[in-house]
């Protein structure tokens, strides 16, 4: 028997396997997407007027990340920082500069509004992400998108990691959100990008939701 042939069909097996899994994922993402817009309209209104009540600034801001490929896209959020962030980055002290540089993210973050808090506890800033998911750039399920500062998290890993579309929520977002060092995120995107399938997504969507009721941790 020739080995080789069988290698070949297991190989073409395998690459069928994979578009017929991007396809209807592309699908789920297009509907789900469109179908929250319309039935989370009234939130996104309610928000949008709470954000403006909070604070002086837009309600929603594009935020560049970086996507597939590692392509520039804007990734739209509710605001939960004042307008003037950055210069009160600046100020920040240097054990909280150290802190932001570990797993950039800060805690007691003197930056974020009080409304602004709310919404990462609850997850409700990254709803605009519908749009982004909407129009392709984003999927549901998928390694969250990167500002161009966290690539040398990744190292050698950073070239798979742009071989797949960021998502909404992940694995790692899944288990333990926030909770878990970027370590152990890198360790996760990676497990993620190598076992990805229809099933998986459903077991993230769904641990996600759970993690969010229970407010383990933040997105």
């Amino acid at each position: 028997m020739d080995n080789t042939n069988v290698v070949s069909g297991d190989n073409v097996m395998a690459k069928e396997q994979k578009y017929i899994y991007i396809f209807i994922k592309r699908i789920f993402d297009f509907i789900s997407s469109l179908f929250g817009v319309i039935v989370l309209s009234p939130i996104f209104l309610m928000l949008i007027i709470l954000v403006k009540l909070d604070s002086k600034g837009p309600a929603m801001f594009g935020h560049k990340r970086l996507g597939k490929n590692g392509k520039i896209i804007k990734v739209y959020k509710f605001r939960t920082m004042v307008v003037n962030a950055d210069e009160v980055f600046q100020n920040f002290t240097e054990e909280q500069k150290k802190e932001f540089s570990i797993n950039f993210k800060l805690e007691n973050d003197p930056r974020i509004t009080k409304i602004g808090d709310f919404l990462r506890r609850t997850s409700l800033d990254e709803l605009p992400q519908l749009f982004n998911i909407l129009i392709g750039n984003m999927s549901i399920v998928g390694p969250r998108p990167i500002v161009e500062k966290e690539v040398e998290k990744y190292g050698e890993f950073s070239e798979k990691f742009f071989s797949v579309i960021p998502g909404l929520t992940g694995y790692w977002q899944a288990n333990g959100r926030s909770d878990t060092t970027y370590e152990e995120r890198v360790k996760m995107d990676m497990y993620y990008i190598d076992n990805r399938s229809l099933i998986l997504d459903v077991k993230i969507i769904a641990k996600t939701f759970i993690s969010v009721i229970k407010k383990e941790g933040a997105i």
